[in-house]
């Protein structure tokens, strides 16, 4: 590769065989002229490489008629297009629902750019079905680009860094896609960040090492692999017979609807296709379903939980009920009971389907911004914009939750139950008014207190907290993952410790739990404070992909119609024209096996069965985001019904 300097045009042009050249800004040169850093370098084997704070724009003819110059963007500083630029973070759910809602000339108010580490949506509610060979990968997966063209660009890079004052962000295409890692600045005019959330391991050891997750396209083709494994190995003549029933027991952690889907999907494979292959093994099979409350699907209608439990019943899935993970080794799981009697459950695979943590870039991005207490998601208005940030920042779906000026957070069809309440929307008669659903715990500090405080001495033991924990999940949803986190601590006794884990606090931090931090019991003021804090990772909405999609929708309706340039006294004259968000909840529905499903529907109530098993894949065929992808979902289900689920390990 030649470097050539035009003193004309202030441009240095990179030649490579004589045939195919690029335009680059003159502060690009050859790599070994130029030290490297972090977040200025692009990397290409084999040839001599070209550093500069830029994306590689797509080759054009720099020759012959109606030729045009491909220069490169620099994207260290903002380019000068008469546009505010338009970055955004993420191609989920929230993302694309933002990104298809725009209308094909939104290029003409925005310089549009998207920015994700992957580059593709997928369509996670049926990701249980692509573990089981009854969907293909490519069917719920629909490129970032096709949804692109004529509105924007996309970069595959990861944004490591969010600069909220310079309004610049690092990002940096991944190392491990056979290349050395390429990072780059790239500075914003409105930021809208989907970016999502991660895992949650509640501190349980051995779960990242020897537990499936179930987030992505990739955890679901390692838990497709590993059942034809399993299988395949306990076919083995060899093989002992504990062994074979180790192999072939799956173990669900979490009885939410991922929990169930993949449960009800892994018995269709077994007792549709399976059994007829493996015959001779197929009676060793098991599947079990680990959940801390006393029902699956806790935050459905009651009745469709006994509904998906008898379904299980029959079908001989086992339900582990009122039940944590006190730690997972290698092929085993411990299981503690409310006792605190610890169980082993041998695996062949184990998926973990429970709970979600703050996505690090949103922390990063908190610790820059006052007014960021929450300790789940960035806090925004009820227009979404991120509190602090000067309103050139926008958030959306799980890593973003509505502030509100009363805790309230998401829970059952018709509120909570306790103190004898019905489901029109108090709390126990306390005259306390629901938005979406159940008030926050700190509301009924004194309720708590009383009922935890079972010997009436003032305070609170370790052990009357762990059983107040449990309970008042039930009725407080956002207990229920302090409560799961407190029961792995097994062997503890000091209970600050505990709480400023589960608030991510340290104890070096200028925290009100740490005083706590020496003693085995806490009293009714340490008690409220405790609450308090728990209540700071209130959500406002369920972190569900429905509320993701209506935000998305509603940004992009926003952005249409108002030109957004991150300019506060510019933004501020659209101040009248901008409705909060408004939720509207359509229901819930699961999968449960065997051709059925189940729906939480407003005002219409449960409604389950076989009827209800077709309208739920006509829903899900229908609500892909594109005509391409309904008709491969279509397709295989009824290549399925046809011809059988494919095991085969490639």
């Amino acid at each position: 590769m030649q470097m050539k300097l035009s003193k004309e045009t202030g441009t240095c042009t990179a030649q490579q065989r004589g045939s195919r050249s690029v335009v680059a800004p003159a502060h690009c040169r050859p790599a070994a002229a130029r030290p490297r850093t972090a977040a200025s370098r692009i990397t290409t084997p084999g040839r001599d490489r070209m550093v500069c704070g830029a994306i590689v724009a797509p080759e054009t003819k720099t020759t012959g008629p109606g030729a045009k110059e491909a220069v490169y963007t620099n994207l260290d500083s903002s380019t000068k297009t008469g546009r505010p630029r338009l970055v955004v973070l993420g191609s989920g759910w929230g993302a694309m629902s933002f990104i298809k809602g725009l209308p094909a000339n939104i290029s003409d108010m925005y310089e549009l750019i998207v920015v994700s580490p992957r580059n593709y949506f997928l369509y996670t509610p049926l990701l249980p079905a692509v573990a089981t060979g009854t969907m293909e990968e490519r069917s719920i997966v629909e490129p970032v680009r096709n949804m692109l063209v004529g509105k924007g660009q996309f970069y595959e890079a990861l944004c490591k860094d969010v600069d909220p004052v310079a309004k610049e962000l690092v990002c940096c295409f991944p190392e491990d896609a056979g290349l050395d890692a390429a990072c780059f600045k790239l500075s914003y005019d409105v930021l809208v960040m989907a970016v999502g959330s991660v895992n949650n391991t509640f501190g349980i050891k051995g779960v990242d090492q020897y537990c499936t997750y179930f987030k992505s396209i990739e955890d679901a083709g390692r838990l497709r692999a590993r059942v034809s494994e399993c299988f395949e190995r306990a076919a083995l003549p060899a093989t002992p017979e504990e062994e074979r029933k180790k192999l072939l027991t799956f173990v669900v952690v979490g009885g939410g609807p991922t929990g169930v889907e993949v449960a009800a999907e892994l018995y269709d494979m077994i007792n549709e296709d399976l059994v007829k292959l493996y015959p001779g093994i197929i009676k060793d099979v098991s599947i079990q379903i680990i959940e801390l409350m006393d029902h699956v699907l806790s935050t459905y209608d009651r009745a469709i939980s006994i509904y998906t439990a008898e379904q299980f019943k029959r079908a001989g899935i086992k339900l582990v009920l009122n039940s944590r993970v006190a730690s997972v080794e290698d092929g085993c799981v411990k299981v503690a009971n409310k006792a605190n009697e610890i169980t082993e459950i041998k695996f062949g695979a184990c998926v973990w389907a429970t709970g979600i943590a703050m996505n690090p870039l949103v922390r990063n991005l908190q610790e820059r911004l006052p007014g960021q207490s929450h300790f789940r998601s960035v806090l925004t208005d009820e227009c979404l914009r991120v509190k602090g940030s000067d309103g050139s920042i926008w958030a959306l779906g799980d890593s973003a939750t509505i502030d509100q000026p009363k805790a309230r957070t998401a829970g059952r069809r018709g509120g909570p139950r306790a103190g004898g309440a019905t489901g029109g929307g108090g709390h126990g008669g306390t005259g306390c008014v629901l938005e979406w659903g159940v008030c926050g715990a700190l509301d009924y500090a004194e309720q708590l207190w009383e009922q935890a405080d079972t010997n009436k001495d003032g305070k609170l033991s370790l052990e009357e907290l762990r059983t107040l924990l449990n309970d008042a999940s039930k009725e407080f949803n956002h207990l229920a993952e302090h409560a799961r986190f407190l029961d792995s601590q097994t062997g503890v006794g000091r209970f600050g410790g505990l709480v400023a884990n589960t608030l991510g606090a340290s104890a070096s931090s200028n925290q009100p739990l740490a005083p706590l931090l020496s003693t085995t019991e806490i009293t009714r003021d340490q008690f409220h404070e405790v609450l308090g804090k728990i209540d700071k990772g209130l959500r406002a909405l369920p972190a569900t992909a429905q509320v993701a999609n209506q935000q998305g929708k509603y940004l992009a309706k926003l952005f249409a119609s108002n030109r957004i340039t991150g300019n506060p006294e510019a933004d501020k004259a659209l101040e009248p024209a901008i409705k909060p968000f408004s939720y509207f909840h359509k229901g819930s529905a699961a999968y449960v096996g065997s051709d059925k499903a189940v729906f939480d529907l407003p005002r219409l109530g449960p409604l389950t069965g076989t009827g209800a098993g077709f309208v739920w894949k006509s829903y899900e065929t229908m609500s892909q985001f594109s005509f391409r992808n309904q008709c491969l979902v279509a397709a295989d289900w009824l290549r399925t019904k046809i011809f059988g689920r494919d095991i085969s390990r490639v």
